[in-house]
């Protein structure tokens, strides 16, 4: 896997709802609180929703620190 391309944004998804539209949400407020811009946001939101749940994961993985 490549590297994370937001690593200092760390978010929690073990023990939460695993609820793909939670999890995105989650993310893509960890990156607007990291202070990440709007269309970059978005960008991540798209990307996560283009596939099934296991695209949803990986691109939040790809994004963010998970854990």
């Amino acid at each position: 896997m490549s590297e994370v391309k937001y690593p200092e944004v760390k978010v929690r998804l073990s023990g939460r709802d695993g609820n793909a539209f939670s999890i995105i949400g989650r993310v893509g407020n960890a990156l607007r609180d990291a202070g990440v811009d709007k269309a970059e946001c978005e960008k991540f939101r798209k990307e996560a929703m283009s596939g099934d749940y296991d695209n949803v994961l990986t691109t939040c993985m790809k994004w963010v620190d998970v854990t």
